[in-house]
């Protein structure tokens, strides 16, 4: 059987690499195992989500139109509006928003539509940060453009350092994935940053696709979205898509509903494509999407409880492995030495099940990568887990 080589070139997938480390290791016997490698939500939605599905139910039957429905556009636009603070008009319902199943179809369908065979007679780059979301690697290796990744760390502010990207670069760049907050290491750009690299954007005719899922989860200060960098530069929203979901805001990952906002040029385009290889969205999910969109009520409380689990954490941690509060997001990003090892140890020994960093990210020119010292450690559970998982981890480590 013939396999697209594009997909092998991507090597295995995140989480099949950590099945492959821990399935030969059993875990200590007398500890509970405790999953900190997936960022699953474990708070409840709110009682909203259900009752809305269920008194829409004689809507399962009918095919949901692909641009969503004009209530689920209107209720984005306004969230979007006033979430970001933006002008009137700034975003439409009609012109620049698109629902989705979730953002990670968006995501990888974004490198489908923007990705051209060639960029100013050569190869396309789609530049991504190192570490990334797998997501943002599988678009960018699949749309037949050539992955560019750019390291990150803490002396970039967990951000790709615009100043080393060069001209020739620029100039066949086709597609710039940027998450903020970051999964992994929850650095947020600010508007300084995100106007920088919209107007390179600009100047080098390029598309800046930015993951904003965790914009609702943050730790002091509410993260800067690209629309708002968009509306400081003049309000044009070209060159620019960005993303948002249900799945962290309102603990509805298995709603997947999200959507992407941005240049109505490319929203146009994105309809066109979903309408070949797009997922729907249900009736009965686009109304309780709307919903969501227009509560808030909910969106402080749950923000709260991401903020004391970091408080549970930095209590049991401190500055061990160099630990920092994330600006947004619910990740731990700790130095451990070597992340690999780490992980199998915390696996064996404690029961605890960590993600290694360099499962997120690729090895450069030297044989190593930004994340190899690094484990990630998802933040999802209630205070009192997550302080007997990172006191076996001390214990261990």
């Amino acid at each position: 059987m013939t396999i697209n080589p594009r997909l092998d070139a991507l090597g295995e997938p995140t989480f099949s690499r950590l099945t492959q480390l821990l399935a030969p290791i059993a875990p200590r016997a007398n500890e509970t195992p405790i999953v900190m490698s997936v960022g699953d939500p474990m708070h409840q939605p709110p009682p909203m989500l259900a009752e809305i599905v269920a008194a829409h139910a004689q809507l399962w039957n009918k095919y949901p139109p692909m641009a969503g429905t004009p209530e689920l556009r209107s209720a984005i636009a306004d969230w979007l509006t006033r979430r970001y603070r933006l002008a009137p008009g700034t975003v439409t319902a009609d012109r620049h928003v698109l629902p989705l199943a979730g953002t990670k179809e968006g995501l990888f369908l974004a490198a489908l539509l923007v990705v051209p065979e060639r960029k100013a007679g050569q190869p396309p780059a789609v530049l991504l940060p190192n570490p990334f979301y797998l997501t943002h690697q599988g678009g960018a290796g699949l749309s037949g453009g050539e992955p560019v990744y750019l390291e990150t760390s803490a002396a970039t502010s967990h951000l790709p350092d615009l100043d080393r990207l060069s001209p020739a670069l620029l100039q066949r760049t086709a597609l710039f994935y940027l998450c903020s907050p970051d999964n992994p290491t929850g650095g947020c750009a600010d508007q300084a940053y995100l106007e920088r690299l919209l107007l390179l954007a600009r100047q080098y005719d390029f598309v800046v696709a930015i993951d904003e899922c965790y914009c609702e989860i943050y730790d002091r200060t509410p993260p800067v979205g690209g629309l708002e960098a968009a509306a400081a530069l003049g309000g044009d929203l070209a060159n620019l898509l960005v993303f948002h979901s249900l799945s962290k805001r309102s603990n509805a990952g298995g709603l997947r509903s999200g959507f992407v906002a941005g240049d109505p040029r490319l929203i146009a385009g994105f309809l066109r494509l979903r309408n070949y290889g797009g997922s729907q969205v249900p009736l009965p999910v686009q109304a309780a999407s709307a919903a969501l969109w227009r509560d808030e009520t909910h969106v402080g409380p749950n923000r709260d409880r991401y903020r004391a689990k970091i408080d549970a954490a930095e209590a049991v941690l401190r500055d061990r492995f160099g630990f920092y509060r994330p600006d947004g997001g619910f990740f731990l990003w700790l130095d451990v030495g070597d992340g690999v090892r780490a992980a199998e140890r915390l696996w064996r020994e404690a029961a605890v099940r960590t993600l290694p960093g360099r499962y997120m990210s690729r090895p450069g020119s030297d044989g190593t990568s930004p994340g190899d010292r690094f484990i990630r450690v998802a933040l999802v559970h209630d205070e009192s887990t997550i302080a007997a998982a990172l006191e076996r981890c001390l214990r261990v480590l």
